[in-house]
């Protein structure tokens, strides 16, 4: 009977499985390290109406997926990612309004030991409310203190647990005894699987600016290997004919040869101080903001504004 029951029970997952992936085109893998039944229950009521979280164990998610492959080959990207803690989920609206929904949830945890450390742990130098007797346990540590009207002062900051560093006994008795709680856990995105192309979540936080940027920088790059081997292309033109341009007024600024673009050059050349008065206006309009932004220093007050002297 409790075969037949888990059976059934696989059947039922598997084919809830097939039904999001048919459903949804869009999915987000996620860490599920360190995350309770209450969390999670937040978690699936904010996402209603936005999508669906489906945990299960890795073999039979794997077994799913192999399952859909004829079908759907682009599920094959997901095989290598299905492992630890994962879990998926599923939506068909906004990914970056749904990836925000989903770790805006996060609960405040102690340090365990064996743990690894989701971010770097930091102990503030300042007094504690430890007394005396706890000194030995600062000093295996190799933490500066002090004691101070009874009761321990660590002297500097101290960088106690590195991020991705498993957590020791002694840092997490530490922090439980200083009533520190440092990590914050919750779903984390891994990868989003978006129809077919699989890429990091750090890509939907992504502004155009940020977009604008990264290709001009591609344009940059491209303008500088074309101008490195000679290999004209549409990045590198523009460069080209400036390039080309200032050798052309080099040339004729040594010979007599002069064409538009050269005669103001040549005019600098034998008149220097027309340079000086064309250069001027713009100096000029710098001069009062550099003014205004320089503060005005407060005059020394003495005894005479306040009409009396110091031997009346």
């Amino acid at each position: 009977m409790v075969r037949a029951d888990k059976a059934e029970w696989k059947a039922k997952y598997f084919m809830k499985l097939q039904s999001f992936f048919a459903k949804y085109p869009k999915v987000i893998l996620v860490t599920v390290d360190h995350v309770g039944s209450k969390q999670m229950q937040e978690i699936r009521i904010a996402l209603r109406g936005k999508g669906e979280v489906l945990m299960g164990k890795n073999t039979m998610i794997r077994k799913c997926l192999r399952g859909m492959l004829d079908e759907r080959p682009e599920l094959e990207k997901l095989m290598d990612q299905v492992y630890g803690n994962i879990g998926f989920v599923f939506t068909e609206k906004d990914l970056k309004a749904v990836k925000d929904t989903v770790t805006k949830f996060r609960v405040k945890a102690p340090a365990k030991s064996g743990t690894f450390a989701p971010i770097d742990v930091f102990v503030e130098a300042g007094p504690t409310t430890m007394g005396p007797e706890k000194t030995n346990f600062f000093q295996a540590l190799n933490i500066p203190t002090k004691i101070n009207k009874g009761t321990i002062e660590i002297l500097s900051r101290i960088h106690l647990v590195k991020e991705g560093e498993r957590v020791g006994a002694s840092e997490a008795a530490l922090l439980n005894m200083m009533n520190v709680s440092p990590f914050q856990y919750g779903l984390v995105p891994k990868l989003v699987f978006d129809e077919g192309a699989l890429y990091s979540p750090k890509v939907l936080d992504m502004t155009e600016d940020d977009i604008k940027a990264r290709f001009m920088q591609g344009v940059r790059n491209v303008a500088a290997v074309s101008l490195a081997i000679n290999y004209p292309t549409a990045a590198s033109v523009p460069h080209s004919i400036v390039n080309g341009l200032k050798k052309l007024i080099a040339v004729a600024v040594m010979t007599d040869i002069t064409f538009p673009a050269a005669e103001k050059t040549k005019a600098y050349l034998k008149d220097p101080s027309a340079f000086a008065v064309a250069a001027a206006p713009a100096a000029a309009a710098a001069a009062p903001a550099a003014a205004a932004a320089k503060a005005p220093e407060p005059e020394p007050e003495s005894d005479e504004d306040m009409g009396m002297s110091l031997f009346d």
